[in-house]
């Protein structure tokens, strides 16, 4: 049975949360990502919540979960903050398992290369790794096309332009990947009610959303702006010593498999497991077998 409550931190933010299991149990963290939000974990925190406190939060910026104005406030850093403190809030790690995609991939990677006493294991399901990804958006035609859609959440006007006509521009996210086919197992995954989850969290704001891709230096580059072309990570701020688990589905449209190559030189403690015919959307489409992979990575690294 899926549990809700509010975290409030030091810092002044409330995440909202949804978990299983018994409060004092080994703790597992599941982070969403864009334009989802924690409801996607449900399955898998139900599953995992007969032996451990499974917690996804909101992250700030989405559904009922504080929402900074300020576009500077959805850097990685305080999005890394409120990871910390929930973490001590839920008794101070480590925690056994972080669990991450997308969006929540990003602050699930910077804390296991900067703060990895504060977990066990890493798992990262379709979340770039911050070296590969800043290599490829400087040297791949293939991947500044795939990521040109982060230079329109940019814009100033995006959070309205998605909103209208009932969100038309955001369902085709799902569906153009094969949302509403076969590829979940049991059918399509995009059902009614899950769209109105999904109308729930984005009629409460996607500001919050747009703000990531707003403060983030890591965006393909335009005539206007070739910042990212200046960016270097030094090894030591992204080098992840932690048993990690990335599970890879290879038709993401737009996280191309080339991102994990020459990964290991940043993950040396790494499983790769690439999923041929899976989308960005793995943990909707194939729930069981997340689940399947990241029982095992907790089984080999007991």
């Amino acid at each position: 049975m899926i549990q809700t409550f509010d975290a409030t931190l030091p810092h002044g933010i409330t995440l909202n949360c949804r978990a299983t299991g018994r409060p004092g149990a080994p703790l597992m963290i599941f982070l969403h990502g864009f334009p989802e939000a924690a409801f996607v974990w449900d399955e898998i925190l139900e599953h995992f919540g007969d032996r451990y406190r499974c917690v996804a939060p909101n992250l700030r910026g989405f559904g009922p979960s504080s929402a900074p104005a300020a576009a500077e406030q959805y850097r990685v850093k305080h999005l890394m903050a409120d990871l910390e403190s929930l973490i001590a809030q839920l008794g101070g790690g480590p925690v056994e398992a972080l669990v991450a995609h997308d969006w929540g991939g990003a602050v699930a990677w910077t804390l296991a290369a900067l703060r990895p006493e504060l977990l066990k294991r890493l798992v990262i399901v379709n979340s770039p790794h911050p070296a590969t990804f800043l290599r490829e958006l400087q040297h791949s035609a293939q991947q500044q096309a795939a990521s040109a859609y982060m230079n329109f959440l940019c814009r100033p006007d995006a959070e309205k332009l998605l909103a209208e006509n009932d969100f038309a521009r955001m369902w085709p996210m799902f569906t153009n990947m094969g949302a509403t086919d076969t590829a979940r197992e049991g059918g399509g995954w995009l059902t009614e009610p899950v769209r109105d989850q999904y109308r729930a969290i984005w009629n409460a704001g996607l500001t919050g959303g747009c703000n990531y891709y707003r403060a983030s230096p890591l965006r393909p580059p335009t005539p206007q702006d070739q910042s990212v072309m200046k960016i270097e990570f030094r090894p030591e701020f992204v080098t992840v010593k932690r048993p990690t688990l990335v599970i890879w589905a290879e038709d993401d449209m737009a996280l191309p498999v080339a991102l994990i190559d020459g990964l290991d030189a940043f993950v040396p403690d790494m499983r790769l497991l690439r999923v041929p015919g899976a989308t960005h959307w793995i943990v909707h489409e194939r729930p069981r077998f997340v689940v399947a992979e990241i029982e095992h990575h907790l089984a080999q690294a007991q």
